[in-house]
């Protein structure tokens, strides 16, 4: 049986958290022994099956009082302990901070590791230690998993040579969602309310639209980050007068049945990693408008005119062009959202299981 090491930040819902608790809870049930060790517990985490062991590595109560340098330095060392002591096949970290913990924390312990890295590179690994840490430390991955080619090109060469390009897979419930062969004349978003996602650039746009179909509304459904998003989205619409036909519908657990109710996704994110919201508007069979991001999610998965419809970064005005294009034409619409639905059959769950199950053993040969 393999013993398998993964560590992350936390459970606390959000798009790298879900990945992981899908793996790891298939993985317990594919015959690999499993624990998770992460830094610490958030109040609404999402839910791991009993067989994975779940073990604290971050900072204890008595730690509290200690300097900032012998906290880092206890982060590491208690990581390295747990490696040490439970002398897994292989760790594997997600997302930056835990990466570079997981790095560290092996040497000496002849254990690989697999860091996968989430996020745009350019955004996220922009600071002085970045710059010096990603290049010194990634060299000690055994391997890498990356959602995008272009992610993957920020990356030392000999680390590319060995890593690997492995999709989200996308929750069963949509998978098993039934689509609903009547639409609602609405445009759909789904994710949280953040800068970065240039939520306001929709809002504008759909302006536009509704100038022109006053019988469409957009909802927008997704949590608060507490950035002052929301904030600037309610000032569009009260400056507007648009209460009636922009709504802020706020975060749903039953996305699988509200958003195929829509006629249309737009996607407008000025940055991302693969965007599981933009993934899951595909399972569903759904017209995608999405802008062509760094670093490559959409463009991983939309054929341009294919099975979704790709613009620039920002460009509100081509948002509203194509948006209309979309409501205008029902044969484009269709045959977007028909050819859409094919991404089930790369990103369904026992598909990437199987990439990952056939990567770590590639890794460990």
């Amino acid at each position: 049986m393999r013993k398998l090491l993964f560590h992350l930040n936390c459970f606390e819902q959000g798009g790298a958290e879900r990945v992981v608790s899908n793996l790891v809870n298939q993985l317990v049930q594919e015959d690999y022994e499993v624990i998770a060790a992460t830094e610490w517990q958030g109040e609404v985490e999402f839910a791991l099956d009993p067989k994975v062991r779940r073990i604290s590595v971050g900072l204890r109560p008595e730690d509290e009082e200690k300097s900032r340098i012998a906290k880092i330095y206890l982060r590491f060392a208690y990581l390295h302990r747990l490696i040490r002591e439970e002398k897994p096949d292989v760790v594997i970290s997600f997302t930056r901070r835990p990466n570079y913990r997981a790095l560290v924390s092996a040497i000496g312990t002849h254990v690989p590791v697999i860091p996968a890295v989430r996020q745009d590179p350019k955004s996220y690994y922009n600071t002085w230690a970045d710059k010096l840490l990603m290049p010194t430390l990634y060299r000690l991955a055994k391997g890498c998993v990356f959602q995008t080619a272009e992610q993957m090109s920020y990356f030392p060469k000999s680390l590319q040579k060995r890593s690997r390009i492995i999709l989200n897979p996308v929750n069963d419930k949509y998978l098993q969602a039934e689509i609903p062969q009547q639409k609602e004349k609405v445009v759909v978003q789904s994710g949280r309310l953040v800068d970065f996602k240039n939520q306001a650039m929709l809002f504008r746009a759909f302006i536009k639209v509704h100038e022109k179909h006053p019988d469409y509304i957009l909802k927008l459904y997704g949590p608060d980050s507490g950035d002052g998003t929301r904030e600037k989205l309610e000032e569009i619409i009260r400056q507007n007068h648009a209460e009636e036909y922009m709504l802020l519908m706020g975060g749903s657990d039953e996305l699988q049945r509200e958003l195929p109710k829509a006629e249309i996704y737009a996607f407008s994110s000025d940055y991302e990693g693969m965007p599981n919201a933009l993934l899951e508007a595909m399972t569903l069979g759904m017209p995608v408008v999405a802008t062509d991001c760094p670093c490559g999610g959409p463009a991983t998965v939309i054929e341009n005119g294919v099975n979704g419809i790709l613009i620039p970064v920002g460009d509100e005005k081509a948002m509203t062009e194509n948006i209309n294009r979309l409501i205008e034409d029902e044969e484009l619409r269709e045959g977007l959202a028909g050819e859409a639905l094919h991404i089930r059959e790369r990103i369904n769950g026992q598909a990437i299981l199987q990439q990952w199950k056939e990567y770590i053993e590639e890794v460990l040969k």
